[in-house]
């Protein structure tokens, strides 16, 4: 199958998670608490998410995707598991501190997010969903990577009971450290 055929299958797809399964506790954590404050936004008046539909078949030699978490964050842990429904094979490392992970990546100042993973020499930071991941992987054109600063309501791993999506807007990162709209979801 050619990269073109999965990423519209992926593109395609939407999948509600429930809500974000954040212990009590996670709030206190120092690399939550270092983002929480992106967390609270207004929802778009009407928004609403895409009906759920069952998740495609795994394509086959999608790259493995490492992802840096605290033990902490229900959310990061909702965002793997979007990235496993939509063939990626995930490994995750537990640590408190992100900011040598986002500094040695070169995530922009101010475009952090709960968790940043790597895949294909490239990082993806925060709540980026499956399908802007493939789109960047097909064709990276000199890209260091994508962010999604904050926490945005509807994001993958910040799902909303009843289904409301917040507009937010993937940025890519280019070889400048400069970011680029790439992605825009929601209403």
């Amino acid at each position: 199958m050619k990269p073109v055929h999965w990423i519209l299958a992926i593109a395609g797809t939407a999948v509600s998670l429930g809500a974000c399964a954040r212990s009590p506790s996670s709030a206190a954590s120092p690399a939550h608490a270092a983002h929480a404050a992106h967390a609270v936004h207004p929802v778009s008046a009407g928004a609403q998410a895409a009906p759920a539909k069952a998740a495609p078949a795994a394509p086959a030699g999608l790259p493995k995707v490492v992802v840096h978490r605290s033990p902490s964050c229900g959310c990061c842990g909702g965002w793997v598991d979007h990235m496993r429904r939509h063939g990626f094979p995930v490994e995750v490392r537990m640590t408190e501190n992100l900011e040598p992970v986002k500094k040695r990546l070169g995530v922009p100042f101010g475009k952090g997010s709960c968790h940043t993973a790597e895949v294909a020499g490239l990082f993806v930071e925060g709540h980026v969903p499956a399908a802007d991941v493939a789109r960047l992987l097909a064709a990276p054109g000199g890209s260091r990577g994508l962010v999604l600063p904050g926490m945005p309501i509807g994001s993958p791993g910040m799902e909303s009971p009843d289904g409301r999506v917040q507009r937010y807007t993937v940025e890519k990162v280019g070889a400048d450290g400069r970011t680029t709209p790439f992605a825009t979801h929601g209403r």
